[in-house]
């Protein structure tokens, strides 16, 4: 699990930050040689100009939806980090040799009840607790582990399910955008036969600017918010891809099934103590 929750994500931003100094490398001697470097964007961006590109009914809106969805987001975010601390709350022996026979089904049980009395709920604790009440039943270490593997998939299933207002807010912002084109078209075009040319080539300008406008605030937004929705779904098909794994490393693995052979049953293996872990 030390993989998929540290070095992964570092392993990305190295890439990130290689991938662009070696575009940097490449792209800016050429920008240089090209002659362009006289160009200025920002410098033509005056006051009116910058209240014209950046506000409007509709970029108004696409700032609505994007900050509604980060706060959505952010709140997701936060949580995953929160149910990560499972993973240190010490809810099932990770010693070398040990076994968990049927009759430690309870205790442990106990244990991760209190936790989450304690602590909140959590994935991990919830996961943990199905297999055991699944384990002190069944006796079987097959059952666990369907058990573990359905309520994985029920978990993944909730987190796309709650996920439909963030992500209808993602389609809603290039489509906010081409609303504020499809309206600054129609007022140039409508300006048509209506005044003489000096004049209607400055309306025009203005309302193709406005069109224009919407859209690549809207564009800008999207991909900002496009990255930020992929991040959290991804942190949070980790987190319960890291439960399941943790599950069978720490729980199925360990089961000791008593299955007799012949007339003797098989010994069973030192089971776990109990004793000064209940906390």
């Amino acid at each position: 699990m030390a993989i998929t929750r540290t070095q992964r994500p570092t392993r990305e931003w190295f890439l990130l930050f290689l991938a662009l100094a070696l575009v940097g490398v490449i792209c800016i001697p050429l920008w240089q040689w090209s002659g362009r470097t006289g160009e200025s964007f920002l410098g033509s961006l005056t006051p009116e100009r910058l209240g014209r590109l950046l506000l409007g009914p509709e970029q108004i809106a696409c700032y609505c939806c994007f900050v509604w969805a980060s706060f959505i987001l952010l709140n997701r975010y936060l949580e995953v980090k929160r149910q990560r601390r499972a993973f240190k709350l010490d809810l099932l022996p990770t010693e070398e040799g040990v076994r968990i026979l049927p009759e430690d089904g309870r205790p442990l049980l106990r244990k991760v009840e209190d936790v989450t009395n304690r602590r909140g709920p959590f994935i991990l604790a919830n996961m943990i607790r199905l297999a055991l009440g699944k384990y002190a039943v069944s006796r079987s270490s097959q059952d666990v582990s369907e058990t573990i593997q359905t309520q994985a998939e029920v978990d993944l299933g909730r987190f796309v399910s709650t996920m439909a207002t963030v992500t209808y807010l993602a389609w809603a912002l290039p489509a906010l955008g081409f609303l504020g084109t499809v309206r600054g078209l129609s007022g140039a075009l409508s300006m048509a036969g209506q005044i003489d040319d000096a004049a209607f080539i400055e309306t025009v300008s203005k309302h193709l600017t406005v069109a224009f406008d919407c859209t690549l605030v809207a564009l800008v937004l999207s991909l900002v918010m496009m990255f930020w929705l992929h991040r959290v779904q991804r942190d949070e098909e980790s987190l319960v891809i890291d439960c399941r794994q943790y599950c069978l490393e720490n729980l199925v693995n360990r089961l000791y099934d008593l299955e007799p052979i012949g007339e003797e049953a098989v010994a069973p293996a030192p089971r776990l103590a109990m004793s000064g872990r209940t906390s």
